[in-house]
């Protein structure tokens, strides 16, 4: 595998939009941070970095109609993609064979927590009912530019932008992208500030990262995207390298929801992973660019982490935090372009006011140091969950090879179990699938205590509890009870605890709102709690993008044991729909309409490379393809690539599952491309039985490998009467979209 280069970058932030803002105020340690201006919020006591515009003023520069339903996720998102295009030289014409990746959490939150009793009691902003989920910014940012080859969405707090980039390198290194723009954007929100206030960690006063007296963090806000691509595609293009991602990094600290373990485990894990990598010596690296971000707990154990990898001779290490606040979903790709500013330009920045030295803590840098070549950095972004990530970047002078695992294998999918309106942890519905002529449904579950203590369940969310349930007997089904990698796609995350604490904000105001509620509502809570539960220290990774989110789950996780990189995953597809989200969206046009069945989603996979003595796998992964906005032509050449990689034929498929859902416009525009594809392939639903969700193709693909488990199709999956052929089932296919996404799932005996 040759080199992964960076050709282009941008960023927005409390301290610059656009990159030469943001150098003349890197060099002259100049702090964004200060007093709230711009959002309205009862807490003006507590010092932010915001970046300095209005959400009208960003539309003017972006060109964007008055009126025009917009998150300020995405035009800040929007005013650093059109910064890394133009600096990579991107222009639309090329964008078809480009891939987008953004990190969020918040996504559309800001406007959300504006109009949220408009949204329950009147029909007037119903427009942003639409903006309010995290994939829905990614697209909006997406399509201001033109059309993307592939987008996805990962929410893993503030790591989110960081994974964001393993995720495009992994896809890069695979072959299924030559050039992919990678990143993250997140604005303040009064949810946010509120969800940290309740946990205590937010400083009065500016912060101060690694100081004795540090006593918190300033939140901040802002946009970064990078532009990967392959050495040769870029030689190419005729551009040239402003570094290269040499490494990177993501380990699972599994320690607590919010806090990070004493000696750093996962922080640990992520920059040795990120080394290896590389092959480069702990000695070799010149600078960190720390997560930092204030909190008495995060600085030691982050500290802690830099003594196990670096012993006593640390490097040069600083949070720039203390300049920009923390950019929460944003960070990891704001601070890797701060660092390729500092090393394109020979210096450090400051760790600004640190004043007082603490023997729990490493000691950064003051003032910002100039004439200081930098040939290897280190940049850190932890989240919630314990959620680690480090990224390893290098000068293009210095040349590395990836340090590959081996020839990808077999994909198995060795166990799978769910819990949905058909029932929870058995396949009855195959032969008697319960009848169901409502709208709305929730899930059929089991007795949690088989799983769960009591005294633990009681403070969890059903969502949780039905991850855990279906994770805990997969794992059982597979013959073991480890995995290398803990991967979740869900599409709104636990909204219950969201909406508490949205409904308690918007009613009771911002002075005493509860904690447990903020702190299980960002989406990775699911596969962080898993992971804390397994005492997995694996990768683990969320996805967030609307009705491809399991989808994005899955194409990670594939294409890692493509890679060698893992050996086993659990993968799961989680979503609860509650009465009040329920009737949002129905007012937004989603669901309620025709015989539409919505339902809730808990699934979970153990795919492996081996699988364990004594059990039979229930099918194949033989491949898997995603894209956005295709053509006709692009997708068939899509499902061509598909086949020809598994040696089949068209013919040789035995069903392709479609994501039909009983609304009329939807199913005819399924259908149509459905025939263009497919021809006269018998066709199989599932969105009848288990209604549907923004994970519910999750429930497809387990659906699809019972029968393949099964060797049978069952009436209940025909769409159409059809004879059910009597020779052996050989593969099926799953096609999932949502008009805009598309993805193609070839299973195989």
């Amino acid at each position: 595998m040759g080199q992964i280069w960076i050709t282009g970058s941008g960023i927005v932030s409390a301290i610059g939009i656009g990159k030469e803002e943001t150098l003349d105020s890197l060099l002259a340690a100049r702090s964004g941070i200060g007093a709230l201006q711009y959002l309205r919020t009862e807490h003006h006591e507590f010092p932010v970095g915001e970046v300095k515009l209005t959400d009208e003023e960003m539309m003017h520069r972006m060109h964007i109609p008055e009126g025009t339903p917009m998150t300020r996720t995405a035009l800040m998102g929007m005013m650093a993609l059109q910064e890394a295009l133009a600096d990579a030289g991107l222009q639309p014409h090329h964008l078809p064979s480009v891939g987008f990746i953004s990190g969020t959490t918040v996504g559309g939150m800001d406007k959300s927590e504006i109009y949220y009793l408009d949204f329950l009691e009147n029909n007037e902003r119903n427009d942003y009912i639409r903006t309010h989920d995290c994939g829905a910014c990614t697209e909006m940012i997406a399509d201001h530019f033109g059309q993307f080859a592939f987008t996805t969405t990962i929410s893993t707090a503030c790591s989110s932008a960081a994974n964001a980039i393993l995720l495009g390198a992994n896809m890069i290194r695979t072959g299924e992208a030559e050039c992919v723009v990678v990143g993250g954007s997140e604005c303040i929100t009064k949810f946010h500030l509120n969800g940290f206030n309740s946990l205590m960690i937010l400083d009065h006063a500016p912060c101060k990262p690694f100081d004795s007296t540090r006593a918190g963090l300033n939140l901040g806000e802002g946009a970064a995207y990078l532009v990967l691509e392959s050495n040769t595609h870029a030689r190419r293009r005729g551009r040239e390298a402003q570094a290269v991602l040499a490494g990177y990094g993501n380990a699972c600290d599994s320690f607590h929801q919010t806090a990070s373990s004493p000696n750093g485990e996962g922080a640990f894990r992520a920059m040795q992973s990120a080394l290896q990598m590389a092959g480069i010596a702990p000695a070799k690296v010149d600078y960190i660019n720390a997560h930092g971000t204030g909190t008495p707990n995060n600085d030691a154990s982050e500290s802690e982490a830099v003594r196990r990898i670096f012993g006593d001779r640390i490097p040069l290490i600083s949070s720039t935090k203390s300049m920009t606040g923390h950019t929460t979903s944003a960070s990891g790709s704001i601070e890797a372009v701060i660092c390729l500013l500092a090393m394109k330009n020979d210096f450090v920045p400051a760790n600004l006011n640190y004043r007082e030295s603490d023997p729990a803590c490493v000691q950064p840098v003051r003032e910002t140091l100039t004439g200081r070549p930098l040939s290897y950095v280190l940049c850190n972004s932890f989240g919630f969950g314990g959620n680690d990530t480090s990224l390893l970047l290098a000068q293009p002078s210095h040349p590395h090879s990836f340090h590959d695992h081996g020839i990808a294998q077999p994909v198995y999918l060795c166990a799978a179990q769910q819990i949905s309106i058909q029932g929870a942890l058995n396949e009855e519905w195959m032969d008697a699938p319960l009848e169901r002529s409502e709208s709305y449904y929730r899930s059929v579950d089991p007795d949690f205590k088989a799983f769960i203590p009591p005294l633990e369940a009681r403070r969890m969310g059903k969502i949780l509890k039905r991850a855990i349930s279906t994770s805990e007997s997969a794992l059982q089904a597979a013959g073991g009870n480890e995995v290398d990698a803990i991967i979740t796609g869900t599409g709104l995350g636990c909204i219950e605890n969201t909406e508490f604490f949205l409904d308690a904000l918007c009613r009771e105001g911002e002075q005493m709102l509860k904690p447990t509620y903020f702190m299980q509502s960002t989406h990775n809570t699911i596969s962080s709690l898993v992971g804390i539960r397994k005492r997995c220290h694996g990768y683990n990774v969320t996805y967030a993008h609307k009705e491809i989110s399991f989808d994005s789950a899955l194409y990670d996780a594939f294409l890692q044991l493509r890679l060698g990189a893992i050996h086993s995953a659990l993968v799961g597809g989680h979503d609860e729909m509650t009465p009040s989200y329920f009737n949002l969206l129905t007012k937004a046009g989603y669901l309620g309409n025709d015989s539409e069945v919505a339902g809730e989603t808990a699934v979970s996979l153990v795919l492996s490379h081996h699988p364990a003595e004594g059990v039979t796998p229930l099918c194949r992964i033989a491949g898997m393809k995603m894209v956005y906005q295709p053509s006709e032509e692009r997708l068939r050449q899509q499902l061509d690539d598909l086949l020809g990689e598994a040696s089949l034929t068209l013919e040789e498929i035995d069903g392709v599952m479609v994501a039909t859902n009983g609304d009329r416009r939807h199913d005819s525009v399924c259908m149509r491309q459905f025939r263009q594809l497919f021809g006269d392939r018998p066709v199989l639903h599932y969105k009848h039985l288990f209604g549907e969700s923004y994970t519910a193709s999750g429930l497809g693909l387990y659906a699809a490998a019972c029968c393949l488990k099964q060797r049978r199709i069952p009436n209940s999956l025909y769409a159409e009467k059809a004879t059910p052929d009597t020779k052996p089932l050989k593969a099926i296919l799953l096609y999932n979209t949502d008009g805009k996404n598309h993805s193609l799932i070839l299973l195989t005996r």
